[in-house]
């Protein structure tokens, strides 16, 4: 993947997470079509919010998205966005939930990705030049 940088204003940034969004009591609801479902609801909250759903794919029980997000958002804004939005998409799809309204756990994992290595970052900061 080509090194994209988000250009604005006062900031150039490379954020990007790995998330993954459980089904409530990680339940096996899903099917190909309602994943369709999911993920084409994940890309219309990440246009709205100005962020980029990189890549999607999930399981009988869970999804995984890599996001690309502004630092003007929070993860947590941005997973409320994808649960909520999706949930309501996937009723209304005629799917049936795991219990009663809710579709996802209130839980959910993310990792940050892409960039050097740690041990190379803490080796690069260790070898900048001081001011004599």
């Amino acid at each position: 993947m080509a090194t994209y940088f988000r250009k604005e204003r006062h900031s150039v940034t490379d954020l990007k997470i790995h998330l993954v969004c459980v089904t409530k009591y990680r339940r096996w609801v899903f099917t190909a079509e309602s994943l369709g479902v999911i993920e084409k609801s994940f890309r219309e909250v990440a246009e709205k919010m100005d962020f980029q759903i990189l890549e999607f794919n999930g399981e009988g029980n869970h999804v995984h998205a890599l996001i690309e997000y502004p630092p003007k958002l929070s993860i947590s804004q941005i997973v409320n966005a994808l649960k909520g939005v999706s949930s309501r998409r996937y009723g209304q799809a005629g799917y049936k939930k795991p219990h009663k309204e809710a579709l996802w756990s209130p839980s959910y994992f993310s990792v940050s990705v892409g960039g050097a290595p740690l041990e190379i970052l803490k080796t690069y900061i260790q070898n900048q030049e001081k001011p004599s």
